[in-house]
């Protein structure tokens, strides 16, 4: 099928069904013309119809103001049969030998019973006869091929349920002159048509319904007939090439999250499972729909599986560039700290750690020197306070250089947890977009198939 406008090319295989109906015109019997054969055989049947040839261009009626009523029924995958009645004949079978005869279709009037929403020529053979029964009856059986527009609502898709419309109205004679009615109820229409059908391929018929409208054009009416056909699409072809391998590839990348980033190239792997996600996008572009009013859902259910693909892998260079270069960073900003380390780590679970003085073994071993055994007096005493200053001093200045050390090791060990509390951030978004995802998907199908 296609939207309104285009050529239906989606029905079974695109309702390009071959449709059933039944006209059957049946206008109130004034006096009709009473045929008489001069023997029982076909040629003098022939013979005695050729006045009532001439009035093939007319409606059959003998009153112009006698209304004709055409009863349509309506069955998908079959043929054309229209029945109508043609006041203009009848015949006795006995003395004319034949109930019906076959005759060239041309040398009566048919009715000008149209679909509107027919889009393309009708393909099927060409049947040049039709049956004309002594009571008047003229019956037109012949295939047709009805390829159609309809309105999509893909937003749906795979799972769509797609509800087209079949309008039978003639196309010059008004309500007075013809009236279209519904030979057979929908339910029973409904029945015959699946029990038609030997494959509808993508679609599946759930029903039709119909009902009946008089069309307002210029202060004249046209009656009209509308036939709904629902028909839900098969979506195991689409889960199987399209669902199911986008969902392992996500699931895939969601797992290069075990992977310690210290340790493997995780760049490398993400960056290859984009590459494939984006082969495996324009390999199966064409089983997507292509024209609708909105965009489909699993159109972008596949643009955020990209996106978190790419933004993972974004994050796995950050968290690589930490790795390697946090010592040479600036310390980091106040709001980081807190935002980060505090609220967003504390959230998955990475809690900032707490700071070790490194400092207190050089204090203590300072403060034991300090407090050593007492001090010799006498001369002795200042070359003693001399050496204990220097190693003061050498104290100090070891103490310095551990400072310094200690404040760009601690600047380092913030980048670095920063990294692994986004990485393990986007870890957890990954797993509820997967989740939520897969449960849309679980319902969404599960509708479709829904009363």
């Amino acid at each position: 099928m296609t939207p309104k406008g285009a050529t239906l090319k989606g029905l079974p295989p695109s309702v390009m069904a071959t449709v059933v109906m039944f006209l059957i015109l049946i206008p109130a019997a004034d006096s009709a013309i009473q045929i008489n054969c001069s023997e029982p055989s076909q040629p003098a049947l022939l013979e005695a119809l050729a006045p009532i040839f001439n009035l093939s261009a007319i409606r059959p009626v003998m009153n112009l103001t006698t209304r004709t009523n055409v009863n349509i029924s309506f069955i998908m995958y079959g043929i054309l049969g229209v029945w109508w009645m043609n006041e203009f004949v009848r015949w006795d079978p006995k003395q004319c030998g034949s109930d019906k005869i076959s005759l060239p279709r041309k040398k009566f009037w048919v009715p000008d019973i149209v679909i509107n929403e027919f889009m393309d020529e009708n393909t099927a053979p060409f049947v040049p006869y039709v049956y004309l029964y002594s009571d008047g009856r003229v019956h037109d059986a012949s295939p047709i091929r009805v390829v159609s527009s309809c309105n999509l609502d893909i937003y749906t898709f795979p799972f769509d349920i797609q509800n087209c419309t079949m309008t039978f109205n003639s196309y010059i004679h008004l309500a007075k002159d013809i009236m279209i009615v519904l030979d057979r109820d929908a339910e029973n229409i409904t029945k015959l048509s699946k029990s038609w059908m030997t494959t509808m391929g993508e679609w599946e018929l759930l029903d039709i319904t119909t009902h009946h409208s008089d069309r307002d054009i210029e202060g004249n009416y046209i009656d009209e007939l509308v036939f709904h056909v629902r028909v839900r699409r098969r979506a195991t072809l689409y889960v199987v090439n399209l669902l199911i391998p986008s969902c392992f590839l996500i699931t895939v990348d969601l797992f290069s999250f075990l992977l310690p980033p210290q340790t493997v190239d995780r760049s490398s792997f993400k960056m290859t499972l984009i590459l494939g996600y984006t082969v495996f996008l324009l390999i199966m572009n064409d089983l997507l729909p292509i024209t609708g009013n909105t965009i489909p859902l699993i159109n972008v259910f596949f643009s955020l599986c990209l996106a978190l693909m790419v933004t993972s892998l974004l994050e796995t260079v950050l968290i690589t560039n930490l790795l390697c270069g946090s010592a040479n960073f600036s310390p980091v900003p106040r709001w980081v700290r807190v935002f980060v380390l505090e609220i967003l780590g504390r959230l998955v679970c990475l809690p900032q750690k707490t700071k070790e003085k490194s400092m207190r073994p050089y204090a203590e071993a300072t403060q034991q020197k300090a407090d050593g055994p007492p001090e010799e007096k006498g001369p002795a005493l200042e070359d003693k306070a001399l050496q204990e200053l220097r190693s003061l001093g050498r104290d100090l200045q070891a103490i310095r250089l551990q400072v310094q050390q200690q404040e760009g090791s601690q600047s380092s060990q913030e980048w670095i947890q920063v990294g692994f509390i986004i990485d393990r951030l986007l870890f957890g978004l990954y797993i509820l977009f997967v989740s939520v995802s897969f449960v849309t998907i679980i319902i969404i199908w599960g509708n479709s198939y829904s009363p």
